[in-house]
């Protein structure tokens, strides 16, 4: 028994050392799945924040989400390869931009909403953005039995007409698409259209009939985007607060594996080590899902890590309780982590759902902050009741079965 425990022990800590070493260093020349990958938000990496409103009363959420994508499609074509566009409320756009420092040239690389054009084979426009009522992708059959991707396009009442005498006019001919006076697509018209709709056929691929559709669909907003705020976010402001804020949290978990190790003692040192375990697993977690870590998404780990360390007090306290009242160690230690569930499962489960609702209705920072709470409470049940109980489990195993170390008042 105390040689198959000893090996568990030996395996927990194999485990552990596994984890910190990972979550600081990373695997391979990559780093895979260490901090250095964790991306650093606005306030960290610095950078630009602009936040555009809509220029009409009540927009609906698919002409919000086609402006969305106008302005992302724009930043990933301007090389802005981190930046993130998030819609807030019913009618902004905050556009945040990691290292860039002038607020003003992004506003001018970003541009304004998209204008889309047909025109004519004399360069005549024909009719514009605002008379499309929609555009998606579609598959269709050919007359050879293929099935091949295209984008249908819906026309308002004037519209339909406009495109009606146009395709009547210029039958066999191209009608050219332009989108910010950039020519998207180039159809020929092959029948004269006049119902309303028409479809686009271009040999394109599922993904680039999607792109094609959302362009069209952003260049169809019946809206401006005014820019309502624009500023800067200096970059040494974000890399002082993200080293004040790693030191502080440090301090923090230094100071609380201490505490643990001193009041709680063989409890105290389980804890400390399912606390190392558990800060592994959310770096490690972190950059995996390629999490974008803000200021306030440091500040939801450090909360979770005193979480974390609240669970292991209440079992401790319980299985000191188990131990005051008569009962031996192995019993005291199971009666502890199983009475200490409810409380600790209720307690997570209440603050697992602030998180998500502050993630489904926040936006930026407050996002950041519920996606590190609540990955950090999900880890921190997991090593409380879990890795915590196998390691004292293990102790016990070993022969330290002294009460006066699990904190009881009685002796052994």
């Amino acid at each position: 028994m105390k040689v198959k425990s000893g090996l568990i022990l030996l395996l927990v800590l194999a485990i552990t050392g596994f984890m910190v070493f990972t979550a600081f260093n990373g695997i391979g020349e990559n780093n895979f799945l260490g901090a250095e990958n964790i991306r650093l938000g606005l306030d960290l990496a610095g950078g630009v924040n602009i936040v555009y409103e809509a220029d009409k009363d009540k927009p609906t959420k698919e002409e919000m989400a086609a402006a969305k994508e106008l302005i992302q499609g724009r930043l990933d074509r301007g090389n802005y390869t981190e930046a993130e566009v998030a819609i807030e409320g019913e009618k902004r756009l905050r556009v945040d931009i990691p290292g860039v420092e002038d607020p003003e040239k992004a506003i001018e690389d970003i541009g304004s909403t998209a204008f889309l054009q047909f025109i004519s084979p004399e360069g005549e426009i024909v009719l514009t953005g605002n008379e499309v009522k929609d555009a998606r992708r579609d598959i269709i059959t050919d007359n050879t039995g293929l099935s091949k991707a295209v984008v249908v396009l819906e026309f308002n009442d004037k519209g339909r007409d406009a495109f009606a005498e146009a395709t009547s006019k210029y039958i066999n001919q191209v009608i050219m698409i332009a989108l910010d006076e950039t020519i998207i697509s180039a159809p020929r018209v092959e029948n004269v259209i006049t119902q309303g709709s028409a479809f686009i056929d271009g040999n394109f691929s599922i993904e680039e009939a999607d792109e094609l559709a959302a362009r069209i669909k952003a260049g169809a907003l019946p809206f401006k985007l005014n820019v309502l705020q624009s500023k800067s976010v200096g970059a040494k402001l974000g890399a002082d607060a993200l080293n004040t804020s790693l030191k502080a949290g440090l301090i923090g978990i230094i100071l609380v594996l201490l505490f643990m190790l001193i009041i709680y003692r063989v409890s105290g040192l389980a804890a400390d080590l399912a606390l190392l375990f558990y800060c592994g697993v959310v770096v490690i977690v972190l950059s995996a899902i390629e999490a974008t870590l803000t200021l306030p998404g440091v500040a939801g780990i450090i909360l979770s890590v005193g979480m974390a360390v609240d669970a292991n007090v209440i079992i401790f306290e319980r299985i000191k309780e188990e131990l005051n009242s008569g009962k031996t160690l192995r019993a005291s230690v199971d009666a502890g982590f199983n009475k200490a569930f409810s409380a600790i499962f209720d307690g997570n489960i209440t603050t697992l759902i602030a998180a998500a609702i502050l993630y489904w209705l926040g936006t930026g920072l407050i996002k950041s902050f519920a996606q590190t709470l609540a990955i950090g409470i999900v880890v921190s049940m997991f090593t409380a009741l879990v890795v915590t109980k196998i390691i004292v489990k293990q102790f016990v195993n070993i022969g330290l079965k002294n009460p006066k170390l699990y904190c009881a008042n009685k002796e052994a």
